[in-house]
């Protein structure tokens, strides 16, 4: 088919390792494989282009052929079949998309997986959602085998081409008229086998180990965020890319703060003279202390409004603000005297409702509920 040079096709050099080589490959056949460019003969070229040059290049017989003789020392060996036969189209959904599907359509390549995603749940203070922090997280996860490379072969030795189905990972069953494509028993679908495992891994190319990572937390997160570290999850089988590592968000009950996205709660008691006569309060805020003005005859429930004293969101917007909710405390544990002055006021304001215009609005109501319930 293609008549330049295949490490030119590729983009390596002609010392390029297997390792180079595939990664090569993956990328330029995701880049130009034909779901991803419709219609377009010209990127269909390229592909087929990109799929001979890699079953030549990722076999080190084929590749010494070529290294000495070119082209002619693989004339009839490259490419046989299109894309139905040895590094074609089935050969492109193993070794490109076989982590996404979980394997190819068959063929040794199908050992490549993608390792899985990982999730971890990080509990932040309130302070540290809003402001940011670096956190460090330690989290039992599977990595590459460092003894065989994540081969899962004994250092020294490789894996073999399963001789049940010649690599291809199935194998063809028939009876009578009927014909069945099954997976192969002997090397389960994998395509290989492995004759002398790695004693570390036991043949599975992957260990399961502790690693620690600094997560950088940006300010404004909030419960239910998850930020992504991508390549921190599981490693790949057998070299494949390793899976993501998601950190989910969940911010602790504060003491004072309740959150309600960019704008901040809390109650704030005051004493009763402070509610009827008015004055100044310190109230807590996540950068210090402010002075709050209480308004004269200020009632349970009121509402301040503390403008920008709230969160700035993860996500970008104006900063939020602090809420207080007003709580008015009764008096406890009074003196004689106390009482005593309590109850001189209460006789100087009777049962005058100017005084508590809510209490006779309230009773009002309940009379009129009675006197209907009576009709």
């Amino acid at each position: 088919m293609s008549k330049r040079d295949y490490y030119e096709v590729l983009g390596v050099s002609r010392d390029a390792d297997k390792k180079a080589i595939k990664k090569a490959y993956r990328s330029l056949a995701n880049k130009y494989h034909p779901d991803k460019n419709p219609d377009n003969a010209e990127a269909l070229d390229k592909f087929k282009e990109i799929a001979e040059a890699y079953e030549v290049l990722s076999s080190d017989d084929k590749r010494a052929a070529y290294d000495r003789f070119g082209h002619d020392g693989v004339n009839g060996q490259a490419g046989a079949g299109g894309f139905g036969g040895a590094g074609g189209f089935s050969d492109i959904f193993g070794d490109v998309f076989g982590d996404i599907f979980g394997g190819g359509a068959g063929g040794g390549q199908s050992r490549t997986r993608r390792g899985s995603d990982l999730r971890y749940t990080l509990e932040l203070e309130l302070e540290q959602a809003v402001w940011g922090c670096e956190e460090k997280i330690r989290i039992p996860t599977l990595v590459d085998c460092e003894k065989c490379d994540g081969t899962g072969a004994k250092p020294g030795t490789k894996p073999k081409t399963c001789p049940t189905c010649n690599g291809a990972g199935q194998v063809r069953m028939s009876q009578g008229f009927f014909s069945v494509q099954q997976t192969c028993p002997q090397c389960h679908g994998q395509g290989q086998i492995i004759s002398d495992p790695c004693n570390s891994c036991h043949g599975q190319g992957r260990k399961q180990e502790y690693k620690t990572l600094n997560v950088k937390i940006p300010a404004g997160v909030d419960t239910g965020d998850r930020i992504r570290l991508s390549g921190e999850g599981e490693a790949g089988t057998f070299g494949g890319p390793a899976g993501d590592l998601f950190v989910q968000v969940s911010v602790k009950p504060h003491a004072i703060f309740e959150r309600d996205g960019a704008n901040l709660y809390c109650e704030v008691p005051i004493s009763f003279t402070t509610a009827a006569l008015g004055g100044e309060i310190d109230v807590p805020t996540l950068d210090g202390r402010v002075r709050l003005k209480v308004t004269p005859e200020c009632q349970t429930g009121k509402l301040f409004r503390l403008r920008n004293k709230g969160v700035k969101p993860v996500r970008g917007g104006p900063v939020g603000d602090l809420i207080c909710r007003v709580i008015v405390e009764t008096p406890v544990n009074l003196t004689e005297r106390q009482q005593e002055l309590l109850r001189e006021l209460a006789e100087t304001m009777g049962e005058d409702s100017h005084h508590s215009p809510k209490q006779k609005s309230w009773f009002d109501g309940v009379k009129k509920f009675f006197d209907d319930i009576k009709k």
